[in-house]
């Protein structure tokens, strides 16, 4: 007699720590509307073009040169010409919502891609400020953190390249009418600045971390909820979305160690 062969699909794997942060950078951009979503590093874009296919259609991408796409799944469609200019000018006027990396961070925001050590004569050169202190004060912008430690998250920046919260509000109207520092995603947790001072706060922790394990990798004080949730785990379609659509060849895997 022939055994029955079962019906029951295969479960798929659970979801990855690269995985749950795509999700995370997507969640940056919910209810933005019609913005360009600008990214530096491979999990914020994945995340930005998932956050177009699902829950929110109307983010803007380019092709990282000077096109819009209609298609956030490979070469597809052209919907537009985007210049450098007309970038800047969408920057400017506060179109974009931008998700930087960070040398260093602070505990109010401030953001360090320039250098390490007295900037006089620092011990490791850096990218340079770039536009991050334009970003910062033009329009929202997000951070990614894809290795959370003390190095990362210090007392002080080595120097101010990004603008926090306490300097824009030192700064006055000018700088501090269109700051936005929205969140940071790390490989650990997910933070952002839901305080009456604006400092740094523990959103949520992802699956299998805990609040000691980001606090000990934090060099200072952060604020601390009496409940911290823990951060969403992607969808059963999100995770299609990414494993077979985005990125096939898991090249988040890079990016976020398992």
């Amino acid at each position: 007699m022939t055994p029955a062969t079962s019906t029951t699909p295969p479960t798929a794997p659970a979801a990855t720590r690269a995985e749950i942060c795509v999700v995370a950078c997507a969640e940056t951009w919910r209810g933005d509307g019609e913005v360009l979503a600008a990214t530096a590093g491979v999990v914020p874009a994945l995340g930005a073009r998932l956050a177009r296919l699902t829950f929110s259609p109307g983010l803007l991408l380019t092709d990282g040169e000077a096109m819009l796409v209609a298609e956030p799944t490979g070469p597809g469609r052209i919907e537009g010409w985007l210049p450098y200019r007309k970038h800047l000018s969408l920057a400017a006027r506060g179109k974009r919502h931008m998700m930087m990396g960070a040398s260093q961070l602070d505990a109010h925001g401030n953001q360090n891609i320039s250098c390490i050590g007295d900037w006089n004569r620092p011990a490791r050169q850096l990218l340079g400020s770039r536009g991050a202190p334009s970003n910062t004060v033009n329009h929202p912008v997000s951070y990614w953190v894809p290795r959370h430690s003390t190095r990362v998250f210090t007392e002080r920046v080595d120097m101010v390249s990004g603008v926090g919260h306490d300097r824009a509000a030192a700064a006055g109207p000018a700088a501090a009418r269109f700051h936005e520092l929205r969140r940071v995603v790390t490989d650990l947790a997910v933070l952002d600045f839901a305080t009456p001072d604006r400092r740094m706060r523990l959103a949520s922790v992802h699956p299998g971390v805990t609040v000691a394990d980001v606090t000990e990798r934090t060099g200072f004080p952060l604020v601390i909820p009496d409940e911290v949730p823990v951060t969403r785990t992607p969808t059963a379609e999100e995770l299609r979305l990414i494993r077979d659509v985005l990125d096939p060849r898991a090249t988040r895997d890079r990016e976020v160690r398992a």
